[in-house]
């Protein structure tokens, strides 16, 4: 396992009324690849610590977007109250499985549900940076409008990056088999449980080999 290393945060954006994007700077970083995840601790004064795993939302150094939940223990804090020069501690990276990389000539479908976009995202920016013309076709499912994280970047999608977005609430269903494409490409499929199990699913009963669906689901930490 790898060591716990101090993070310093130095900069933050809001994504939306309930999430935020914080960049960190960590000295000795070893680098990381689009789609592996950290963790997260936090130590009170009294000595209780609280740890958490989150998606890194770019390829290179260190960039967390976290939505908060109301009764989460660490989202509220790193969402509400930490300012530029306050400390944590993270380890990582973690994950080799869910993971992009650049030489992959095969065309890429992502398939986001809410937060779910973070480790996609991070995706979409290591093809930029590494200057590939891998097709990309981003399918991004949220409830609303307001909920909708990198809003300014994603208007001005890259060359080859199909963008896709599905607003459930206001067209008042689910992701449905008419929202994703055929078969052909490698999928990413990253959200809630109940998402990713229903997503993967249509991508299979679509013709998409299961061999090339790759899922990455997050929840509550209890």
């Amino acid at each position: 396992m790898t060591r716990w290393r101090p993070a310093r945060l130095v900069e933050t954006r809001e994504e939306t009324p309930t999430a935020r994007t914080l960049v960190f700077d960590v000295p000795g970083w070893p680098g990381h690849l689009p789609g592996q995840h950290l963790d997260v601790r936090l130590t009170a004064d009294d000595g209780y610590t609280a740890r958490r795993s989150y998606s890194l939302a770019t390829a290179e150094g260190v960039e967390l977007t976290v939505q908060r939940l109301d009764d989460g223990e660490v989202s509220p804090y790193l969402t509400e109250v930490m300012e530029p020069g306050d400390r944590l501690e993270v380890r990582g990276p973690v994950g080799g499985w869910f993971v992009w990389r650049h030489a992959d000539p095969a065309p890429v479908l992502l398939v986001a549900g809410g937060a779910g976009i973070v480790p996609l995202m991070a995706m979409i920016r290591a093809r930029r940076a590494a200057g590939v013309s891998t097709p990309f076709h981003l399918v991004y499912s949220l409830r609303s409008p307001e909920q909708l994280f990198y809003a300014d970047e994603l208007a001005k999608a890259d060359p080859g990056v199909e963008i896709t977005l599905i607003h459930t609430r206001v067209r008042g269903s689910r992701l449905n088999a008419a929202d994703l494409p055929g078969p052909g490409a490698d999928c990413f499929v990253c959200g809630p449980t109940g998402f990713v199990e229903a997503a993967a699913d249509l991508l299979v009963d679509l013709g998409h080999d299961p061999a090339r669906i790759k899922t990455e689901r997050f929840g509550a930490s209890s």
